[in-house]
């Protein structure tokens, strides 16, 4: 059996959390007999081959209010369709909406169900026809958590062809943390932090985040770059903040090293476009204690208020402070929420078992149609 994923990027070109998704779907499948091809649109138009599976690219013409579009993409596109047993699309991107059906695909169809489109809400009216008829037509979509599933209006006009299967990681394809990268880590940032993970972008609620740590002695640790990135680096210097170290995008060890070291993991996204949250996963998984905020998405799914640790109200920076401060103040606690946090992944959020739920989808599809 072979899937072609379509998205409109992968890595190495970027490594976001749906590219990690991908990814581990691909190499997860190959285990299970199923082999993958991703085809997104890029600048550079050589192929990759990981081994387990292969990233084609088609040449980036243009693109349109973070919408990516490529000609060459529609024949690349028709010709590994043609080998392929079903398609994969990765929900949104409206370029692969026009794709589908100019090529009139006549496959099984499978759509993982990233985000609403939430911010772009002049064009979502001018989208939405096409968005409605490309949704009625595949035949499954994918929600990757109950709560996003219960909170979409868009899933839930879809309801009775949306089945949940929650993103998960393989631990074992993130290496151990080294004594080199630990020491190094321990005397740049010291024993005891906040961490956050990820892309610096408006939604993510980091200037929230930065107004909370005025004034306290906890430090906080980013990673990551981004589009918001400057202008939070000049907030930081405006409110004078002594205990926040933006130490740009690191390699697995490092992330590993810190994900280690720190003594919890921040997560202050304060809008829907925060789907579910990959670097929660990543603290849960190395036993760490999570605040979230409320946004009715997939981060109340990975982090349950009182049990893995805490929930606060979408851009509530007097919320956000108490929570970090019990959190610095009761180690008892966040050590629990820890152990919660880790268990519950075990159970729920594993890259087999999410691998699992794709391959049977897969195979479940491809014999009735």
């Amino acid at each position: 059996m072979r899937v072609l994923h379509f998205f409109k990027t992968y890595k190495p070109d970027s490594m976001g959390g749906v590219e990690e998704l991908i990814g581990q779907i691909c190499s997860g499948a190959a285990k299970r007999g199923v082999a993958s091809d991703v085809l997104t649109v890029s600048k550079d138009t050589s192929t990759v081959d990981f081994g387990d599976h292969v990233h084609y690219r088609a040449k980036l013409d243009f693109e349109v209010a973070s919408s990516a579009f490529s000609i060459a993409a529609f024949r690349k596109f028709a010709d590994l369709a043609q080998r392929a047993d079903l398609i994969h699309y990765h929900f949104p991107w409206p370029f692969a909406d026009i794709v589908h059906f100019a090529t009139r695909v006549r496959k099984p169809t499978v759509v993982t169900y990233h985000s609403d489109i939430v911010r772009q809400k002049t064009l979502l009216q001018i989208y939405k026809p096409l968005r409605d008829r490309f949704l009625a037509d595949v035949n499954t979509i994918v929600a990757t958590s109950p709560n996003y599933l219960a909170t979409s209006d868009v899933l839930q006009r879809f309801r009775d062809k949306v089945e949940v299967i929650p993103i998960g990681l393989d631990r074992s394809l993130y290496p151990d943390a080294t004594e080199a990268r630990l020491r190094y880590w321990r005397e740049r940032v010291g024993e005891k932090f906040f961490l956050f993970v990820g892309n610096l972008r408006y939604y993510k609620g980091l200037h929230i985040l930065l107004d909370a740590v005025r004034g306290m002695d906890c430090k906080v640790v980013i990673v990551g770059a981004g589009a918001v990135e400057s202008e939070l680096k000049a907030q930081a210097a405006r409110l004078r903040l002594g205990n926040v170290d933006f130490v740009g995008p690191v390699g697995d060890e490092d992330k590993v090293a810190l994900l280690t070291l720190c003594h919890a993991l921040t997560f202050p996204s304060h809008l829907r476009s925060e789907a579910f949250g990959i670097s929660l996963l990543e603290g849960a998984m190395f036993g760490k204690p999570l605040i979230t905020a409320e946004i009715g998405t997939g981060t109340s799914y990975v982090n349950v208020d009182g049990e893995t640790g805490l929930v606060v109200q979408a851009d509530d920076r007097e919320e956000l402070i108490r929570a970090m401060q019990t959190l610095w103040d009761e180690a008892l606690l966040a050590k629990r929420f820890g152990e919660n946090a880790r268990r519950r992944f075990e159970t729920l959020f594993t890259a087999e078992r999410m691998v699992e739920g794709y391959t049977e989808l897969y195979r479940r599809l491809a014999t009735k149609i």
